[in-house]
């Protein structure tokens, strides 16, 4: 769903008091918890995290998912081991009503994107 935001705290008061908006805010708290230098801003009407103006996730709220895009899956997580179980595109990462964040390797998945970000690799597709 797209917003009609210019920062990132409109979005979050833009979403209804809902499943999505808490597994938002969560994935949101993982993101910004890995670097202090990690900039939110919003890029294509959905939340939007880069370091030194590198994009690499975008978060937004679906009807019936929470959406992570971080670029090519397979460039971070090769074996697809912490992924295991999730909804995937080739650069979206999905969270249903159903799915626990805390039992899934997003915590670690995000953590090697940053990584590979900061060694200079690109995540794109």
């Amino acid at each position: 769903m797209q917003y009609d935001i210019q920062t990132p705290s409109e979005y979050m008061q833009s979403l209804e008091d809902d499943w999505r908006k808490e597994k938002l805010r969560l994935l949101k708290t993982i993101i910004l918890e890995q670097d202090p230098s990690i900039e939110e801003s919003i890029d294509y009407k959905m939340l939007c995290f880069s370091i030194n103006g590198v994009t690499f996730f975008h978060l937004n709220a679906q009807r019936n998912y929470v959406s992570l895009y971080c670029g090519n899956i397979s460039k971070v997580d090769p074996e697809g081991n912490l992924l295991k179980g999730l909804s995937l595109g080739k650069g979206c990462i999905r969270f249903s009503k159903t799915k626990k964040i805390e039992e899934t390797g997003i915590n670690e998945f995000i953590e090697r994107a940053i990584k590979l970000l900061k060694a200079g690799e690109d995540l794109s597709c």
